[in-house]
């Protein structure tokens, strides 16, 4: 309990500081937040780690995977906002990382799974894939929100404390470059790995998750052709991550917290 509040805690901190960074100078942002964001992430981390200790085996019921993905949502945005001035997302990603891991711990865990490396490879790859492409989609509603405010003239101090509308839309289609190749190797080990991959609890799983991809490929390859940049790259970055979200968390939620059986 004291580890997981205290990560609470620095994930909180590093929001706050973000924020005051934004107010006080949002042009030339403070580092100050990326100790208590690093703090959070490894806390977050250890977390999960001495659970699974204690279960026996990898936790994956719908609240691990969500506090999963949402730390791996954390550490990239600590890794890419140490690196640049994409910072700002932490005002989002860290209080959700923050909610998402209190909701692991208060809703109890599960007896770990005892899967092979197969398995866990394609687990991980999964939670990577979609840690990813949820940045990814956080990129597109600021991109969404930064072009809207400039054709209004609006110019918000929170604009300053985002990069240049083209180095944004850069980072977002790079973004969803690596998320594409991750959930390319997602779709790939469980075509290899996972036993009974269309039985009936699968099958919408699979499906949806092939759309999406088709969804991410079909923008890449848009943008590589066409040009393909602004709404066009939102709605179709949004619709793709919601098909996503609907293949794992939704069916995840709908089999465990509904129906009371094991995704």
């Amino acid at each position: 309990m004291t580890i997981v509040l205290i990560a609470i805690a620095m994930y909180l901190v590093a929001t706050a500081l973000l924020i005051g960074g934004v107010r006080q100078e949002p042009t030339r942002p403070s580092r100050l937040w990326l100790l208590p964001a690093v703090g959070g992430v490894a806390l977050h981390a250890l977390a999960h780690l001495l659970a699974w200790h204690a279960s026996g085996g990898a936790d994956m019921h719908f609240y691990a995977a969500l506090s999963l993905v949402a730390l791996g949502m954390a550490a990239l945005t600590a890794l890419v906002g140490a690196g640049g001035r994409m910072a700002a997302l932490g005002v989002i990603v860290f209080p959700i990382a923050a909610l998402a891991l209190f909701g692991y711990h208060h809703h109890g865990h599960v007896l770990g799974e005892h899967l092979d490396w197969r398995l866990q490879l394609h687990a991980w790859m999964a939670l990577l894939a979609y840690a990813t492409l949820a940045i990814a989609a956080l990129l597109a509603v600021m991109l969404w929100a930064q072009e809207r405010a400039l054709r209004r003239r609006e110019f918000h101090r929170w604009l300053r404390a985002l990069p240049p509308l083209v180095e944004l839309e850069t980072l977002l289609f790079r973004t969803i470059a690596v998320g594409f190749a991750l959930l390319t190797a997602t779709l790939l080990t469980g075509l290899l790995f996972v036993e009974n991959l269309f039985a009936q609890h699968l099958v919408h799983k699979t499906v949806l998750s092939v759309l999406s991809w088709l969804l991410f490929g079909g923008l890449l390859a848009g943008r590589w052709r066409y040009g393909w940049r602004g709404a066009v790259a939102v709605r179709w970055t949004l619709t793709a991550m919601a098909l996503l979200i609907l293949a794992f968390f939704g069916s995840k939620f709908v089999l465990e917290l509904v129906l009371r059986r094991p995704a």
